[in-house]
């Protein structure tokens, strides 16, 4: 138990600088406060204590603003920063690491007994005033923007933003022999402009022409063997590959500051 409570308080100081010392954390951190005595009411609840753990729910409810339905899992690490506000159903299923905040509610879309909760697994932060209706599931690493409203389940590691929820970037796996993705490691940004932390818009310029001259090479190359094929002689030569070592010694510093002058708005 112990173990779990120092878990918990290690878990705020890595997700909010604001939080100065573990007096502090204990006293002043409702979300913290209300995780402990949802786990006491939930120890009740699947004793069968029913009325005992509704009741500790109700008390937790008042002292913190987080009303957490007894009969909701919660996972290690999981906290809510600021709390009030937030409400979690009895079907609802928490992974490890979540990261929830104020007004947030995890909430049902039927009357009928069974499964009727939401379940966010691994990793998954949302937004202040999110709401997250209905029994779907949150995969691994999704991102819920700020008021959204979601109804229907997210793949893994996307972003997810608006009423209705809608997905707005959503992670590639990454081939890290891929040359591009050697350049995009040792200079700060991702090949193709796919990061969604990146709205250059000369990157986006840029990966969009990769991609088109990706593609005609790749139609060329086919051309050239079927002409080959016929008997042509063409295409002898390979076209040169890209070498991540070629830009060792490449300074983009000037040209990215030139770039950022061309955008900055005239005021």
């Amino acid at each position: 138990m112990f173990e779990r409570m120092k878990e918990d308080i290690q878990s705020v100081f890595h997700r909010d600088p604001a939080a100065r010392n573990t007096f502090e954390v204990l006293t002043n951190y409702p979300g913290l406060q209300a995780i402990w005595l949802h786990r006491i009411a939930h120890k009740c609840w699947v004793a069968d204590w029913k009325w005992l753990g509704r009741s500790i729910s109700t008390f937790s409810r008042w002292l913190t603003g987080v009303e957490i339905h007894p009969g909701a899992q919660l996972g290690r690490r999981f906290f809510i920063d600021h709390g009030m506000g937030v409400v979690i159903g009895e079907t609802a299923e928490i992974g490890d690491d979540v990261t929830i905040y104020h007004g947030v509610t995890l909430g049902g879309t039927s009357w009928n007994a069974g499964k009727r909760h939401p379940t966010l697994e691994d990793n998954v932060v949302v937004g202040a005033g999110a709401k997250i209706l209905g029994p779907i599931t949150m995969s691994k690493n999704v991102k819920v923007g700020s008021n959204s409203v979601v109804v229907k389940d997210v793949p893994e590691g996307a972003t997810v933003v608006g009423i209705p929820g809608r997905v707005i970037a959503a992670q590639k796996p990454k081939n890290e022999n891929d040359p591009m993705n050697k350049i995009a490691a040792k200079y700060g940004f991702e090949s193709y402009a796919v990061s969604p932390d990146n709205p250059d818009p000369i990157a986006h310029a840029i990966g969009k022409m990769l991609e088109h001259l990706h593609l005609m090479d790749t139609k060329v190359e086919d051309m050239c063997m079927e002409i080959n094929k016929m008997g042509g002689d063409v295409c002898t030569k390979s076209i040169p590959s890209l070498d991540p070592k070629d830009f060792d010694d490449l300074d983009l510093s000037e040209e990215i500051r030139l770039a950022q002058e061309a955008f900055d708005p005239v005021i």
